[in-house]
């Protein structure tokens, strides 16, 4: 693992084209130092035309924390063999003079960019935890869920006490469907961390999702509901679909509404399964807001 804070390289250093000559020096040596990136490329190939441009790119924007260099394997082709490069493009990450991470073809630029960013995470280059939490977050936003799941890891490894990772690779658990995973995880919290609000938030996360993985179709729940009313059980299964489709809105409207029937219903589970829809979203977000004045004034109505 690379030390925190280690310097940026020189501008002029960032990108180079090395041969079976410079490998050693330009990659093995270098990366002992500063993570560094090796494209294998051919003259002939299509889409490395349109992958060269878009890595460079982001290796600049990545502000001298990683290296890159290329190799044409038409001009080396016994280093090609040794790497066992069958197509190109071909991309690895280099890190202690080993080979860590990579990927084959062409790919989008945001593509590149989480793994830079995942690269840089794990190594501690990218400047901070807390920046990397950042960058963890941000894949998991954009739906880069194993790249999340690794980069949380890989913070969680420098720092197993760090409660917005733990809470990130949890979340990044529920969102793959692994929900057995996640309550494990949870299971497995440091004592540190237990009450931790971005931990309580993701705790009521998966009690959630693992009502909701339950939940049966919306359509049929709603021509039930409309057949009955009064069903109170359907009302609160037809939440927990909602919440299955991700409609947080929806199952708090509809936990509002049975709420509104009868606050009693089986000991108050409308209630008590807002407030943890409530913490799951977090108190800044504006629909966990509308949803507690909403019941604010069911309550002192």
């Amino acid at each position: 693992m690379l030390e925190l804070g280690n310097a940026p390289a020189a501008n002029g250093d960032l990108i180079k084209d090395v041969n079976e000559d410079t490998f050693m020096e330009d990659v093995i040596e270098a990366s002992k130092s500063q993570p560094v990136i090796v494209d294998f490329w051919a003259p002939w190939c299509g889409p490395c035309k349109t992958l060269i441009p878009n890595l460079e790119a982001e290796v600049k924007a990545a502000g001298g924390k990683v290296k890159m260099v290329k190799v044409d394997i038409d001009q080396n082709q016994m280093l090609a063999s040794q790497m066992r490069i069958q197509s190109v493009p071909a991309v690895f990450a280099f890190v202690d003079g080993q080979p860590v991470d990579g990927f084959m073809g062409a790919k989008a630029p945001s593509e590149i960019k989480a793994f830079i960013d995942k690269l840089l995470a794990s190594t501690g280059e990218d400047g901070g935890l807390e920046e990397a939490v950042a960058m963890a977050e941000e894949m998991l936003e954009q739906g880069a869920l194993n790249d999340a799941a690794d980069t949380f890891s890989a913070i969680l490894g420098e720092e197993p006490e760090n409660a917005a990772a733990y809470a990130g690779y949890v979340k990044a658990q529920i969102a793959m469907g692994n929900i057995e995973q996640a309550q494990k995880n949870l299971g497995a919290l440091p004592e540190s961390i237990k009450n931790d609000p971005a931990i309580l938030a993701v705790i009521a996360q998966v009690e959630i999702a693992s009502m909701a993985s339950d939940a049966g179709e919306t359509s049929e729940l709603k021509a039930k509901l409309e057949a009955n009313p009064d069903d109170h059980q359907t009302r609160f299964d037809l939440a927990m679909a909602e919440l299955a489709a991700d409609d947080s809105a929806a199952a708090i409207d509809t936990l509002l509404d049975l709420f509104r029937r009868d606050a009693e219903w089986n000991e108050g589970a409308a209630k008590e399964q807002l407030f943890k829809i409530f913490d799951a979203l977090g108190a800044k977000d504006p629909i966990a807001q509308a949803g507690r004045r909403k019941l604010s004034s069911i309550i002192f109505a």
